[in-house]
């Protein structure tokens, strides 16, 4: 039998990219995406503002003089087993982004 200490874990990376400006309700989306990833149980998230990027409108984004942004790209990780992102995270966040973009990925959790 192998001890799940020193065994490596396949699991499934979601993100979600969306810009700092973008809303849900009167908050941030970024902030309404993880409260309610919290909400949904999720084993943890991470919200991490980029300091450049564009989208498909080719707009680029930065953070500019005096550390005043312009829209910031934002991106929110979760890590979790593929039927639970599946069946329950993507179906209640789906619909909070509607200018963004979500991925999932393979990932390989090491102990």
């Amino acid at each position: 039998m192998t001890d799940p200490q020193t065994t490596n874990v396949q699991q499934k990376m979601l993100i979600i990219l969306v810009d700092e400006s973008d809303t849900w309700g009167e908050h941030a989306l970024y902030e309404g995406i993880t409260r309610r990833l919290e909400h949904l149980d999720a084993p943890g998230a991470t919200v991490q503002a980029g300091i450049m990027g564009f989208g498909s409108h080719h707009k680029i984004h930065r953070k500019r003089l005096f550390g005043v942004s312009d829209d910031r790209p934002i991106s929110i990780s979760v890590v979790a087993e593929e039927t639970f992102l599946r069946e329950k995270l993507i179906p209640a966040v789906r619909p909070m982004v509607a200018e963004g973009l979500i991925l999932l990925l393979d990932v390989e959790v090491v102990p």
